[in-house]
C-alpha cells in the first residue's frame, strides 16, 4: 500500500509541475529540479529496494533516514537558492525605484518649465542620483 501510494503521489507531483510549467506559473529553471525529484521518487516507488541498496552503500541502517537526510539537504538547497533570487530581485527593485525617482524629478522640472514660459528651463538631464550613475550602455536609444 505505501509503495503504491508513494508512486501515485510522485506521478501527481510530476503532472502538477508539468501543468504549472505549461501554464507559465513555473519557470523552466525551477521545473527541472522538481521534475528530477519527481522522477527519482517515481523510480524509488517502482524499485523500493534501490533505497535499501543506497542506504547500505553509505552505511545508514534505516533507509528512511537516508530519504529524510536527502530531503533536508534538498530543502536547504532550495531555500538557499530562493534567498539568493530574492536578494537579486530586491536589488533590482531598489535600482528601479531610484531610477523612477530620478525620472519623476526630471518630469517635475520640465512641467515647471512649461508652466512658467518666461523663465529659463533647468536642464532635466543634469539631474542625477549619486548612488548609481547611469552608464551610457544602459541608455536605451529606442525609448
Amino acid at each position: 500500500m505505501s509503495v503504491a501510494f508513494s508512486l501515485v503521489i510522485a506521478v501527481c507531483m510530476v503532472l502538477a509541475v508539468l501543468a504549472m510549467l505549461r501554464s507559465g506559473k513555473l519557470r523552466e529553471k525551477y521545473a527541472v529540479l522538481w521534475l528530477v525529484v519527481g522522477g527519482l521518487t517515481i523510480i524509488l516507488g517502482i524499485f523500493p529496494s534501490l533505497l535499501d541498496w543506497a542506504a547500505s552503500l553509505v552505511g545508514i541502517k534505516v533507509p528512511a533516514n537516508l530519504l529524510f537526510a536527502l530531503s533536508i539537504v534538498l530543502l536547504v538547497g532550495v531555500g538557499l537558492h530562493v534567498s539568493r533570487e530574492l536578494t537579486v530581485l530586491e536589488e533590482e527593485t531598489r535600482i528601479l525605484a531610484e531610477e523612477v525617482a530620478i525620472l519623476r524629478q526630471s518630469v517635475d522640472v520640465l512641467r515647471k518649465a512649461a508652466a512658467a514660459p518666461g523663465e529659463a528651463p533647468q536642464d532635466p538631464t543634469a539631474v542625477h542620483h549619486p548612488a548609481r550613475p547611469i552608464a551610457s550602455e544602459e541608455v536605451d536609444s529606442d525609448h
